[in-house]
C-alpha cells in the first residue's frame, strides 16, 4: 500500500471526516486532502504526530518499505505490536518489545541475552551451549545495540 491508501484507511477506520482527522493533527483540510490524493506526503515530524494518533509505527504509515529487525535480539519485527516503545508511548522501530520497553533494557549485557537464548531457543540439533552461544553471539555482534 502506499501512504496515501495508508492514511485514508485510517481516517476511515477511525470514522474521520478529512477535517476532523486535520483537527486532531493541526492541520488544513487541504492538507489532509493532498496527503489522501498522493499529491504530497507528511514530513517526518507530521509523520511523527500521526504515528501517535493513530498508534501506528513510521513504518507501517510508509507502506513498510523496509523489514524492522530488533536491534538488540534480531527478531524481525513484521507486527506494530511487536515494536517497543518510549516512555512517552512513542514507537522505537530499532527494538522488539521484549528487549526495551519504557525507556529499559531487558538485558544489560549480551552475555545476559546469550545465557537466556542458550537457555530458552530450541536446540534441534542437539549442538553443545558452547556451540550455541558462539552462534547466538555471532548474529547478536552484527545488530547495533551490540557494537
Amino acid at each position: 500500500m502506499e501512504v496515501k491508501e495508508i492514511l485514508k484507511m485510517l481516517r476511515e477506520k477511525n470514522n474521520l471526516t478529512q477535517e476532523e482527522m486535520a483537527r486532531k493533527v493541526n492541520v488544513t483540510r487541504q492538507a489532509v486532502s493532498r496527503w489522501e490524493t498522493g499529491e504530497t506526503q507528511p514530513n517526518p515530524d507530521m509523520l511523527k504526530v500521526l504515528s501517535r494518533q493513530f498508534d501506528v509505527s513510521i513504518n507501517t504509515l510508509l507502506g513498510a518499505p523496509r523489514t524492522l529487525f530488533c536491534q538488540c535480539c534480531g527478531m524481525p519485527l513484521s507486527e506494530d505490536s511487536m515494536i517497543s516503545r518510549e516512555p512517552d508511548g512513542g514507537f522505537n522501530e530499532d527494538y522488539c518489545k521484549w528487549c526495551y520497553a519504557d525507556g529499559t533494557f531487558a538485558y544489560k549485557t549480551k552475555d545476559s541475552l546469550l545465557d537466556y537464548l542458550v537457555s530458552n531457543m530450541p536446540n534441534p540439533e542437539n549442538k553443545s551451549p558452547d556451540e550455541r552461544r558462539k552462534f547466538f553471539d555471532g548474529h547478536l555482534s552484527q545488530l547495533k545495540h551490540w557494537n
